[in-house]
């Protein structure tokens, strides 16, 4: 019988998230998500993926729009959004859980 991918939708965010490496955000529990930052139709959103990875295959690299538009620190506020360490507000757009691999979305608010 086969066995069909398992989704599930979380409530529960991590508290902070802190930069440690380049494209490389830690939690409170010190899990490693590596994050890629989409424009869709002139909205700025972050895609950020609980991977482990060990420190010493993370690249030393980053993209200009990386280094120029990601805190060092996001902070879950509300539970339903997040608050970076430049005093905007990002929306949490889905936080799941497929197949065992952690995935959020967070969308900047128009108004930060």
């Amino acid at each position: 019988m086969a066995e069909f991918p398992s989704k599930v939708h979380l409530n529960s965010h991590p508290i902070c998230l802190r930069i440690r490496w380049p494209s490389v955000y830690q939690d409170e529990k010190q899990r490693t998500w590596l994050h890629l930052v989409m424009e869709t139709g002139g909205v700025l959103q972050v895609r950020l993926r609980q991977e482990d990875i060990p420190s010493g295959l993370i690249a030393l690299t980053t993209c200009p729009l990386t280094a120029s538009t990601m805190p060092l620190l996001w902070t879950c506020h509300l539970g339903s959004q997040y608050l970076d360490s430049m005093g905007r507000f990002w929306r949490i757009v889905h936080h799941i859980k497929e197949n065992g691999i952690e995935e959020m979305i967070l969308e900047l608010k128009e108004d930060s």
